[in-house]
C-alpha cells in the first residue's frame, strides 16, 4: 500500500525519529502500520511493543482498508 487514507496519517506511518530507532520507544510515534496484515494501530507507551488495532483513522475519520481478521 502506497498511500494511506490522508496526509495526517500517512506523516505518522513514514515518520522518523532522530532521538528514537525504535517508533515504541518514542512518544511522538502514534499509529503503527503492519504492511503484511495491512493493520493499523494505536502505540501503546508502556515500555512493550503493544498497539490497539483501530478501524477508523483518528484524523480524518474514514474506514481504514479491512484487515486480514475481518474475513
Amino acid at each position: 500500500m502506497d498511500e494511506h487514507c490522508c496526509e495526517l496519517m500517512t506523516s505518522q506511518i513514514v515518520r522518523h525519529c532522530d532521538d528514537h530507532e525504535d517508533p515504541f520507544d518514542c512518544p511522538d510515534a502514534l499509529v503503527r502500520f503492519d504492511a503484511g496484515s495491512r493493520e493499523y494501530g494505536l502505540i501503546i507507551h508502556d515500555g512493550g511493543t503493544s498497539t490497539i488495532g483501530i478501524a477508523f483513522c483518528p484524523w480524518c475519520g474514514n474506514r481504514l482498508p479491512a484487515s486480514q481478521r475481518d474475513h
